[in-house]
């Protein structure tokens, strides 16, 4: 393997699922811009910076998979707070199940399950 090659893969890994993993953190309340940033950027971050994050939430904006609401805030300005649509909320749904199997392979193949049957 070519020295950070595995970096770059990780890299393209989450960029591929991140969409998703915003779309989950919508799936059970509404969020403001900081508060997803901040539940990405946990212990093995999946995003780099909020700088990363406000294109993407524009980009589901745009694909009609969240929508959002100016809310004012007691803590300053007021806050773009972002939530699912039914549109967004089906995507999710059809993406955890073509997740889970994709998992599936990817993990029987790393145990060596593939090639028991």
């Amino acid at each position: 393997m070519v020295p950070g090659e595995a970096n770059t893969s990780l890299a393209q890994m989450r960029r591929g699922a991140v969409e998703y993993c915003v779309l989950a953190l919508l799936r059970d309340e509404e969020r403001y811009g900081f508060d997803i940033a901040r539940a990405l950027s946990g212990e093995d971050p999946l995003i780099g910076s909020e700088g990363t994050l406000y294109p993407l939430l524009a980009r589901l904006r745009r694909n009609g998979w969240v929508a959002t609401e100016w809310r004012e805030s007691s803590e300053g300005p007021p806050r773009r707070y972002y939530f699912l649509t039914e549109e967004g909320r089906t995507t999710l749904t059809e993406f955890i199940e073509r997740w889970n199997r994709f998992k599936t392979s990817i993990d029987n193949l790393l145990d060596g399950e593939a090639d028991r049957s």
